[in-house]
């Protein structure tokens, strides 16, 4: 029996089904969360909600969820706590309760699929599969295996989504992005992808950006940098992406301070670097932090530079925080004995 087998006899023993993506869901997350919900519908279960926490601020995301006209709540712990016994709760492109997630570490989890490095999954159906590139493959593995036919707005939705996640089918890409890739094409809105694909960008957004351009600090084949403060979460991602571009730059990583945590975000294309790993590895002590070999990312929570400063609003915290993370980094990737290059210098 196939893994989509499988998962469509759980759905069909049921009667409603709450999907529960992560904090700050994107592309990836939303579409397999539409997919799901379409099996589902297949398999004949009627009560069916997309749950999300956080925001989606990432002018992709927003066009993504606006474009396909997603139908989407901000999470209740009291949905996935207080449910019936025929109800099932599945997470899509995360897969530990709690990590990335708002929802209480002792709620069972019915449905995982997954493709982040994670340990300890437990759930009645687990396909947790770290060598794909995106999670909207495997929806589309089960779109394709259980004869669910892909409209526009699925076949488009999951289509960009995997052209995201695999930076245009450039970064940690498999044959089965390109066999998914194949499956979608004829069914997907091309000029919706297109829109999908170059969105409008906040002035917030470029700011900063520009100011993780100005404050990186390069060492060896490592750029380490930082935006300050921002309301701009997708912000740091974006800049991870254009500062990996930089000459000579292999593993570039960039932070910031977002409501009440340090977010990061980093990219790698060094064959000796798992980055994910390596920002566990790091941080595990006062935040949480993985990913992939490429790609990863973690928070921090601001509560642990308590003791560091008076004030968390002045400029003054934020060079401690700076400080405090950029040494951390630095230490971690043994970076001590390498030259360094600062903002223009660098270029």
């Amino acid at each position: 029996m196939t893994e989509a087998e499988t998962l469509y006899n759980l759905l069909t023993e049921s009667e409603e089904l709450t999907i529960v993506c992560h904090n700050n869901p994107d592309p990836d997350c939303l579409a397999s969360a539409l997919a799901l919900g379409r099996i589902a519908t297949h398999a004949g279960i009627d009560e069916r909600r997309i749950l999300y926490s956080g925001d989606i601020s990432h002018q992709q995301s927003r066009a993504f969820v606006n474009l396909l006209e997603l139908d989407l709540k901000q999470f209740d712990a009291e949905t996935v706590r207080d449910r019936a016994e025929d109800s099932l709760v599945a997470f899509v492109d995360h897969s530990i309760p709690g990590v990335n997630n708002e929802v209480p570490e002792d709620v069972p989890i019915d449905v995982v699929i997954d493709h982040h490095t994670a340990e300890g999954i437990e759930a009645r159906f687990v396909d947790h599969r770290e060598g794909v590139g995106a999670t909207a493959t495997i929806l589309t593995e089960y779109v394709r295996d259980l004869g669910v036919e892909p409209d526009e707005i699925l076949a488009t939705g999951l289509l960009f989504a995997i052209r995201r996640e695999t930076l245009g089918f450039l970064r940690g890409v498999t044959r089965d992005e390109y066999g998914a890739a194949q499956t979608l094409h004829d069914h997907a809105d091309l000029d919706m992808l297109r829109r999908l694909s170059t969105p409008a960008v906040s002035g917030a957004t470029v700011d900063a950006i520009a100011d993780a351009v100005d404050n990186r600090t390069v060492r060896g084949s490592v750029l380490i940098s930082h935006v300050g403060r921002t309301s701009e979460r997708d912000s740091l991602p974006q800049a991870a992406d254009y500062l990996a571009t930089l000459e000579g730059v292999e593993t570039a990583i960039v932070f910031g301070i977002v409501d009440d945590e340090i977010e990061i975000s980093a990219r790698s294309t060094d064959s000796r670097v798992h980055i994910g790993n390596v920002l566990d590895d790091i941080f595990e002590d006062v935040g949480s932090a993985g990913g992939h070999r490429e790609m990863a990312g973690g928070q921090i929570p601001l509560g642990v530079f308590a003791d560091l400063a008076r004030s968390e609003t002045g400029p003054e915290f934020v060079d401690i925080v700076a400080r405090v993370v950029t040494n951390r980094l630095v230490t971690g990737l043994k970076l001590g004995d390498e030259a360094s290059e600062s903002g223009t210098d660098a270029a």
